[in-house]
């Protein structure tokens, strides 16, 4: 007999469902209201990576998310012709056309259910390029799970439950 780590666990840790590895504390979730003052997002955003949007605190219900990248484009300084052609992405802070969470927010979110498989969300963030997605129940965030939480699960499990096969 020979020990070897996660050969066969990576296909049980597939098939978990994302309720078994999620973050559910939702009191820490990096929520905020729509209607919400742009500097306190970057205030926030100083800390954190990402926000979700929400419609109202109370019942969380998820209309978008902003992160660290949509902020980048809000803050470089846009010099714009006298004359424009097509559309051009003219939020900016130096301009006054980003006053609120609503005027940067991404409205597609890309999210995920409680009973999802692992195998299902890492394939939606593969796909998206994302690295976290909320966990929605009736369009209201009950929490949120993350490449990072992933990792160190499969790691914590793959270190502390060895597979031992037969040669």
């Amino acid at each position: 007999m020979k020990m070897r780590k996660g050969k066969r666990l990576l296909p049980d840790f597939f098939e978990l469902q994302v309720k078994q590895l999620m973050d559910k504390r939702v009191w820490d979730l990096p929520i905020v209201d729509i209607k919400e003052d742009i500097y306190h997002i970057l205030n926030i955003l100083s800390a954190r990576n990402h926000l979700w949007v929400v419609k109202d605190k109370e019942k969380k219900e998820l209309l978008g998310v902003i992160t660290e990248h949509d902020v980048l484009s809000i803050l470089a300084p846009k010099e714009f012709p006298s004359y424009l052609f097509g559309m051009l992405d003219i939020r900016s802070i130096q301009h006054g056309t980003v006053k609120t969470a609503e005027d940067i927010m991404h409205r597609k979110v890309i999210s995920c259910k409680s009973d999802d498989k692992i195998a299902d969300v890492l394939e939606k963030m593969t796909i998206h390029s994302l690295r976290r997605l909320p966990v929605l129940e009736n369009k209201k965030i009950i929490g949120q799970i993350t490449l990072r939480q992933l990792i160190r699960k499969y790691y914590i499990a793959t270190q502390y439950h060895p597979i031992v096969e037969d040669n």
